[in-house]
């Protein structure tokens, strides 16, 4: 049997060809980059923790992180952080690819993108296959978040109360 690997036809038998350094960072914005290395420093930082990673208490980073946001990212990041601790007490502050996320056994449940984080039009609120959103065959897993009222905080209240389950 034989396949085509970038546009070439492999021999039986023989692995694909290694995408070259140079196609792998074409393929990747350096937004994306940034983050796939924030992810790689947040990884080699808490196997240095231990213990503490193990209990998932990234509160003193996730803080810093929205410290460093710009506006209206960090007003937006605060108010959802302290929601968030306050809603869902069992969810873990922690970093994940650079952003404050919220996790539930180790496991991101949920995550704070600011608009600049990959330069949007807006903020974005995401959850993961670990939130318990299932609605049906089809159901949102990300909200654009552009400004905060009364009304949106109810919203996202009852979403991350029903992510946890």
């Amino acid at each position: 049997m034989t396949g085509k690997i970038s546009g070439k036809t492999a021999k039986p038998g023989t692995r694909p060809a290694k995408a070259s350094k140079a196609n792998v960072s074409e393929s990747f914005t350096d937004d994306e980059r940034a983050a796939m290395k924030e992810r790689a420093q947040e990884l080699r930082g808490s196997s240095r923790r231990g213990s503490r990673a193990a209990r998932g208490d990234g509160t003193i980073e996730v803080l810093a992180k929205l410290a460093e946001m710009p506006e209206p990212d960090r007003v937006l990041g605060e108010r959802l952080h302290a929601l968030i601790t306050s809603c869902a007490p069992d969810l873990q502050p922690k970093l994940w690819y650079g952003m404050p996320a919220y996790a539930q056994e180790g496991k991101v449940v949920c995550f704070f993108q600011g608009a600049r984080k990959f330069k949007t039009r807006y903020a974005t609120l995401g959850f993961s296959d670990e939130a318990k959103l299932d609605d049906g065959a089809l159901w949102p897993t990300a909200f654009a978040l552009m400004d905060w009222t009364p009304g949106i905080e109810e919203r996202i209240t009852a979403l991350v109360k029903r992510a946890v389950g």
